[in-house]
């Protein structure tokens, strides 16, 4: 038997080989698509039992069961979140991810020029995860309500103070844009923490304050302080029975405070997707909303293009609210 060498065409050699590295080619996009392929972390900037702790263990068990892979918490509190942000911020593993606050992902490098994270630049938005207005909180012995209280408070121009936890706090940004909105002019009194600013209330020291509602709503019941309203453009269902403050005539003024999911910008979009998709999911599930809410917070669930635009918003008011004001931390 003779054999014979039979030219192939190029067409037929590249075909030829493209057959042989099909299933190398797709074993190799298998291995690339298959992701989360080792634990996932979760970086949070507040000790463990802090609010944003507790959200992101509520996150992590049904986040894992979809994942196939372990979650992981660890916490990086210091400087109000901002060095867990840093941290996130600056990882190139694909395997990091931040359960954060308002002002990492807004306001922290306006703020703080020596922030070593750029929270626009260097990080990615995944999903708003809660959002919870404040109460603007008073004294029990105060006669006034809604309107008739913000005319009085506009009456007493610098007479009055407000209390707050810190320079460059939610509180302290929101009673500055609350001031602008309502022409009012009561002084700043900064405190270590709102547990010394309701004291500080109480004492008679400071005249108001905005609080979260798992703080005021306690000291309202009890009959210490009096809810004049609440921040949200509406009646919030964390506290029904309180009105907005836009019901008492401050028009233009909304104020929340939030915990969301960010990435680095270095995570494939791919990856954020996926990300999101299963955490508006879980947090929209009947069991993971009554917790969410029973720590104070209602369920947002929206995704990366929703937190953007709230990143953009919140961002734009509260620089302007730090440049009028050249506030700086303290």
């Amino acid at each position: 038997m003779t054999f014979q060498n039979t030219p192939i065409s190029r067409r037929q050699a590249i075909a030829t080989a493209a057959a042989l590295a099909a299933p190398t080619l797709l074993q190799g996009a298998h291995a690339q698509s298959v992701w989360p392929n080792r634990p996932l972390k979760i970086v949070v900037g507040f000790p463990g039992g802090s609010s944003p702790d507790l959200t992101a263990r509520l996150l992590a068990e049904p986040l894992q069961q979809a994942l196939g892979q372990p979650v992981v918490i660890e916490n990086r509190p210091g400087a109000g979140g901002n060095i867990a942000a840093a941290q996130v911020a600056r990882a190139d593993d694909d395997h990091t991810i931040g359960l954060m606050i308002n002002g990492n992902m807004t306001i922290a490098k306006i703020l703080n020029p020596d922030t070593t994270y750029d929270p626009i630049k260097d990080l990615t938005p995944v999903s708003l995860i809660a959002v919870a207005p404040l109460v603007l909180s008073v004294p029990a012995t105060v006669a006034e309500s809604g309107a008739a209280y913000i005319a009085a408070a506009r009456a007493s121009g610098d007479k009055w103070n407000y209390g707050t936890p810190g320079v460059g706090t939610v509180a302290h940004l929101g009673m500055e844009l609350l001031k602008s909105r309502a022409g009012i002019a009561p002084v700043h009194v900064p405190y270590p923490g709102n547990p010394q600013v309701i004291t500080a209330m109480l004492g008679g020291q400071v005249q108001m304050s905005l609080l979260p509602p798992g703080l005021a709503m306690p000291q309202v019941r009890a009959g210490k302080l009096k809810a004049i309203g609440v921040t949200s453009t509406g009646r919030s269902s964390l506290v029904p029975d309180v009105p907005s403050l836009t019901e008492a005539g401050v028009r233009d003024f909304q104020l929340e405070i939030w915990n969301a999911v960010a990435a680095p910008n270095s995570l494939p979009k791919a990856h954020v997707n996926r990300l999101a998709t299963l955490l508006t999911e879980i947090v929209r599930r009947e069991d993971i909303r009554q917790k969410i809410f029973g720590q104070g917070w209602q369920v947002a669930g929206t995704g990366p293009e929703g937190l953007a635009r709230r990143i953009k918003s919140d961002t734009a008011a509260m620089a302007e609210v730090i440049q009028r004001n050249n506030i700086r931390p303290g």
